[in-house]
């Protein structure tokens, strides 16, 4: 008895292959790029004026076109469309553009931008980079806890010292957090802070030279080492998974074939056999 094949995937329907046709892929991205451009005309008054009702008009066109692609969409893969984290956003952006922009729900008019953001689901590399970036979030948050902590310390040791006599940067915890954090990001620190800070404390460098080092230098850098590792990660994974599909559809392939040719073979020997019988 021939060992059982291994199951495969049902073929895909003839709606999910033509969801899946270039022209419709390319069209559904053109459309995305037509109403980000339409959405940040809207915000001049000059080109409402100008062509206000045909940018509304096209723009309800638009969502029209994506209301309609996600109905057969979901009719195509029914509750597997569900599973997929990239369709419930899809579903989620298109939807709050469905919300009517008035009372109480008028500040969801300024978030119809984002249906912008479904570009990200369309082009398969930036799906790549937002896929790591989330990958990346459990090393990022230890680092997070790592550089609060850095902060915390830092904030209390400098409203110590130099809060009496620079209230506004480091009269409070608060005060001191924010100050230490516009030095972090090297933004007027020497000349705006530093150096009135050293004009009453001369050695107040052995402070703040230690805290860039640590939070710019280091802390920063351990999270770009992260992103970029955890982006890696995420792209030789797709990659793994890429070449397991490939595999499995070779090995389906291959046993078609082996059983095709057995039942070929088996059909020669049946005629054969009945090559040999005398005729009557």
């Amino acid at each position: 008895m021939p060992p059982s094949l291994p199951r495969t995937a049902p073929p895909p329907t003839r709606l999910q292959s033509w969801l899946a046709r270039p022209l419709v892929h390319n069209g559904i991205l053109t459309l995305i790029i037509i109403n980000a451009v339409i959405l940040g005309l809207e915000t001049s008054p000059a080109a409402m004026r100008a062509w206000g009702p045909a940018l509304l008009a096209l723009d309800q066109a638009i969502l029209a076109v994506f209301v309609v692609e996600i109905v057969l969409r979901i009719v195509a893969h029914r509750g597997a469309f569900f599973r997929d984290a990239w369709s419930v956003f899809d579903l989620s952006v298109v939807a709050i553009a469905l919300v009517p922009a008035s009372g109480p729900f008028a500040v969801l008019r300024a978030l119809r931008v984002l249906r912008v953001l479904r570009i990200l689901t369309i082009v398969p590399s930036m799906r790549r980079v937002v896929g790591g970036l989330l990958a990346a979030i459990p090393g990022l948050s230890s680092i997070a806890v790592v550089l609060g902590l850095l902060f915390y310390v830092f904030a209390v040791i400098a409203t110590n010292l130099f809060g009496a006599d620079f209230p506004d940067w480091f009269g409070t915890l608060g005060n001191s957090l924010y100050t230490l954090f516009q030095v972090m990001t090297l933004e007027s620190w020497s000349m705006g802070i530093v150096r009135p800070v050293m004009e009453l404390y001369p050695f107040a460098w052995a402070f703040f030279i230690p805290f860039i080092l640590l939070a710019t230098f280091t802390m920063l850098n351990l999270f770009i080492g992260v992103i970029v590792s955890a982006m890696q990660s995420f792209t030789d994974a797709d990659k793994a998974e890429t070449i397991a599909a490939v595999e499995e559809a070779r090995e389906h392939i291959e046993a078609d074939l082996h059983s095709e040719v057995r039942a070929l073979r088996s059909e020669i020997a049946e005629l054969r056999v009945l090559l040999r019988q005398p005729r009557p």
